[in-house]
C-alpha cells in the first residue's frame, strides 16, 4: 500500500483512468461485432451507418493514445472492406 499522499491519489487516479478505458475499448469492440453481423445477415445499410460511429469511435480513441493511430486506421480500412465487399453483386460465370 502507498504510504505518500500523492501515491494514493495515483492509484485512485489510474483505477478511474483504467475504467474508462475499458470501457471505451469494449464499445469498440462492441461495434465492430455489430457491423460484422449486420454484413452477415446481409443488411448493408445499417453496417454502413454503424461504421460512421465506428470509424468516429476509432478516431476518438487514437488521438488520447487508447490504441495506436496506425492501429485504428487498418481497423477502419479492413471493415470498410468488408462492407464493401458485402455489397458488390457476386457475378456468376
Amino acid at each position: 500500500m502507498a504510504n505518500l499522499r500523492s501515491s494514493k491519489k495515483d492509484i485512485r487516479r489510474t483505477a478511474r483512468r483504467t475504467e474508462l478505458n475499458t470501457q471505451k475499448k469494449s464499445k469498440i469492440r462492441t461495434f465492430a461485432k455489430n457491423i460484422i453481423k449486420s454484413i452477415k445477415e446481409g443488411d448493408v445499410d445499417k453496417a454502413k451507418t454503424l461504421y460512421v460511429s465506428y470509424s468516429s469511435l476509432l478516431d476518438k480513441a487514437a488521438k488520447v493514445n487508447l490504441i495506436h493511430p496506425k492501429n485504428a486506421d487498418r481497423k477502419k480500412s479492413r471493415m470498410a472492406i468488408a462492407i464493401h465487399k458485402s455489397q458488390a453483386p457476386t457475378a456468376t460465370a
